[in-house]
């Protein structure tokens, strides 16, 4: 009887829940995305800290399938006008990044006197961004349906594209041979099948799927139809050589251009949302403390340095293929993390024998620190935008006043140098002066609602 209810771990896993619940909320009350709260219970609750859960096998199948849901609801919701739009800049994108990425990742691996295999590897590993954790803060911001929500989903999904022909290359990189022709043509049955799969839904109206009128009003078979489609592209896609991520994409593109989107859409989010809490906690399972605090310095230099680089690459790309300032920094900042792919591609570099085991270690370390503190950097960026957008109107108001006050003066040296210097001290006075009076109004609404509530019977 002992042996039968502790088959299954269900205290281990009801504790874990409960964790994850409370550090879910606490960050919410610190409004921050709860995902981050995820994230620190598996790190909490692995094997290198408490040690609850010590084999993550089941966990990571489980994440792997949120992953897959994720990109099948993403499929789902997305519009096709603007995804069709989005896709030759998202395109262009990618490409700088992967460009970017390889560079950083042989002079990594230059400093870090490795092979050009490993090299090739880690740039693959920085290029790409985390689906799912951008999704996740762009739908916290209220910004998924925008225009920075357009451009990161089309961007992502190109990166979900490419994935394909960089895990040909690492395996080939592992054998020490390349079949070019085998890599060429796998990538031109990906875009050839999109593009297909566009073309013929942009032509045709709304899908009538099989069964459709029968099962619009069940919601379990509904629910089991969707997953059914979800998990049977995926597979399609990954048997045929191609990213499983891929095949979910398209399945969700074709449902969601059926007359069920409208029903499926509601039936699916709370499963996508289950498994997206445990792919969070999967990731925390994977940090290795004792191999972070052995090597501390590298791994946070290392985060450091790649997010803020991924983040000025993101947005001067974005800027320069015509999108708004503000879409660029929204769009950039929320894919400057390492993506869950990077995971994947780093496991397969090891099995093949393309990534040693101490880059092996640094990857994984460095991928699970940017997803952990991306939520927050995002955050803390916005935050230095916009104070520094709002000084920068100061300094242009002190430069008008002081410019006109010192013309006459204009014969005196430095003349420029101390408008400037004028309009600086302006600009952060008047900061100053706008965060004090910010302040005093908020103490005197705290002020006020305290004696609302302790003299009632003076407002009866």
């Amino acid at each position: 009887m002992d042996e039968h209810h502790t088959a299954f771990p269900l205290i281990d896993v009801a504790l874990v829940i409960a964790v994850a619940t409370v550090l879910g909320l606490g960050l919410m009350r610190m409004r921050q995305p709860p995902l981050v709260g995820f994230i620190l219970a598996g790190l909490l609750m692995g094997p290198t800290a408490l040690g609850f859960i010590r084999t993550s096998e089941s966990v990571n199948a489980l994440a792997e399938m949120g992953v897959l849901v994720l990109l099948f609801f993403i499929g789902l919701e997305i519009s096709l006008k603007a995804f069709v739009l989005s896709l030759r800049p998202a395109v262009l994108i990618a490409s700088g990044q992967l460009v970017a990425g390889l560079l950083v990742g042989f002079i990594i691996a230059w400093a870090g006197e490795a092979t050009t295999a490993e090299g090739i590897v880690l740039g693959f590993i920085i290029a790409l961004s985390s689906t799912v954790v951008a999704m996740k803060m762009l739908d916290d911001m209220g910004e998924l349906r925008g225009d920075a929500g357009r451009i990161a989903i089309a961007i992502l999904i190109a990166q979900d594209i490419a994935v394909v022909p960089m895990l040909i290359i690492v395996g080939a990189l592992g054998r020490g041979e390349a079949s070019i022709l085998l890599l060429i043509v796998k990538v031109f049955a990906a875009v050839t099948v999109l593009a297909l799969v566009l073309w013929y839904l942009g032509k045709r109206g709304k899908l009538r799927l099989p069964f459709s009128s029968a099962i619009e009003g069940n919601v379990e078979m509904l629910a089991l139809g969707a997953l059914a489609l979800c998990f049977g592209g995926a597979a399609a896609s990954g048997y045929s050589g191609l990213s499983p991520a891929y095949g979910a994409f398209l399945a969700g593109l074709l449902l969601g251009n059926s007359t069920l989107r409208a029903r499926v859409i509601p039936v699916i989010e709370p499963i996508q949302s289950v498994l997206l809490v445990v792919f969070f906690l999967s990731i925390g399972l994977l940090i290795d403390l004792n191999y972070i605090w052995s090597n501390l310095a590298l791994v946070v230099g290392t985060s450091l340095a790649v997010i803020a680089a991924k983040s000025l690459l993101n947005i001067k790309l974005l800027s320069l293929t015509g999108h708004s300032r503000e879409t660029a920094l929204i769009a950039g900042l929320s894919t400057a993390q390492i993506g869950e792919f990077s995971f994947v591609l780093a496991t397969a570099g090891l099995s093949a024998g393309a990534l040693g085991y101490d880059f092996y270690r640094l990857a994984i370390a460095v991928t699970a620190v940017t997803l952990l503190v991306s939520p927050a950097w995002t955050f803390l960026m916005n935050r230095v935008d916009n104070i520094a957008t709002e000084g920068y109107w100061h300094y242009r108001e002190g430069l008008q006043m002081f410019r006109a006050e010192e013309r006459a003066r204009r014969g005196r040296r430095f003349y420029g140098m101390k408008v400037r210097w004028r309009a600086g001290r302006y600009a952060v006075r008047k900061r100053q002066r706008d965060w004090r009076e910010a302040r005093e109004l908020k103490r005197q609404a705290r002020t006020s609602q305290v004696s609302h509530h302790s003299d009632p019977e003076d407002h009866a």
